[in-house]
């Protein structure tokens, strides 16, 4: 039988990773030139939109899959620490950054426990120990 922790590290893996692929997706769909237009209006390079897109799709899949949950869930706080000060702050806490709050926190436990149940990661460990 699964423990609770496990159980509920999974659903938080499933739901952060079906997240960052829907924000993945959105930016492409939207044209991600527009998107690196914005970043370079608010003072970032436009090339960074083409990364935190990359970011939140792929790293998405590998958080769906369990695979590298560790570093996915680092490449995310990074992400969201950066929309958080330099987009979301100005707008307050509730409109504005409590939701990426959220996600950071839910990204921080991966980078600090990685995710076993049903994970690519636990595969490939078991599969290595043997």
């Amino acid at each position: 039988m699964k423990n609770k922790q496990d159980i509920s590290a999974l659903l938080l893996r499933l739901v952060l990773g079906v997240i960052f692929i829907g924000h993945g997706v959105a930016k492409f769909q939207g044209g991600i030139g527009n998107i690196a237009g914005w970043f370079d209006s608010i003072g970032l390079p436009g090339f960074l939109a083409y990364a935190v897109a990359i970011i939140e799709l792929v790293g998405g899949i590998a958080m769906l899959l369990g695979l590298a949950t560790r570093i996915v869930g680092g490449l995310f706080v990074l992400v969201l620490l950066g929309a958080i000060v330099k987009v979301q702050l100005a707008a307050g806490f509730i409109g504005g950054y409590a939701y990426d709050l959220a996600l950071l926190a839910m990204s921080a436990y991966f980078l600090l426990n990685g995710s076993k149940l049903y994970s690519l990661d636990h595969y490939i460990s078991k599969a290595r120990n043997k």
